[in-house]
């Protein structure tokens, strides 16, 4: 499909906050070729976030952080095993003029007090929740030296309490298989890492013998 296989008929700003709401009255085309009928749809224009996996391959450790979630809340209300304060991956939004390698950079630093020590391989870029949202994720996998984790973490003028701690790869996988990361971009960082383990941990080796 191309933008021919659409039209916005009118777009209005509902909300201008923090976050911006857009009303769109559009339509599309439809699988057997017709029109579809004209939709009203509210889309969050959220911007986009780069996140990263800040994995140590000579220490084969994890660093991962937990912070508290608002969204949480009212999905906690109703499924009380579904935590408020999650167990995540280093993530922030992409300001304007900012490239995505250097918010991996700033935001790996801010939230776990880690240097990427090492060139930042793409995972994936993928929708968050592409239904009422315009926000993607680049995720990387950025190399660092996990014994410089710890503590908390964040800035203050934005609200971020942010605990950094690190587990074991196996701990880390253990901690996927409870549900202990009920968060799509964590759970995806690590399903990647455990098909990408090996190799990481072999090329830090050679690296390594080779210094």
């Amino acid at each position: 499909m191309d933008h021919m296989d659409y039209e916005i008929i009118s777009r209005k700003r509902g909300w201008d906050g923090h976050f911006k709401l857009d009303v769109y009255k559009l339509r599309h085309r439809l699988f057997d070729g017709g029109q579809s009928a004209v939709l009203q749809r509210e889309i969050l224009e959220r911007g986009h976030a780069v996140a990263v996996l800040p994995y140590d391959p000579i220490r084969d450790e994890v660093v991962l952080i937990e912070q508290f979630r608002p969204g949480a809340i009212s999905v906690h209300q109703h499924f009380p095993d579904m935590p408020l304060w999650l167990n995540e991956i280093v993530a922030g939004i992409v300001e304007d003029g900012e490239e995505m390698q250097d918010v991996a950079h700033r935001e790996t630093m801010e939230e776990s007090g880690c240097t990427i020590n090492g060139p930042l391989e793409l995972i994936s870029r993928y929708y968050v929740t592409p239904g009422c949202s315009t926000e993607t994720v680049t995720l990387y996998y950025g190399p660092v030296d996990a014994t410089k984790a710890g503590g908390l973490h964040g800035l203050a003028d934005e609200g971020e309490d942010i605990r950094v701690y690190t587990v074991s790869a196996d701990e880390c996988f253990a901690m996927l298989q409870k549900g202990q990361l009920c968060n799509a971009t964590a759970m995806i960082a690590i399903q990647w890492l455990m098909l990408n383990r090996d190799r990481l941990r072999g090329n830090a080796t050679k690296n390594t013998n080779n210094t």
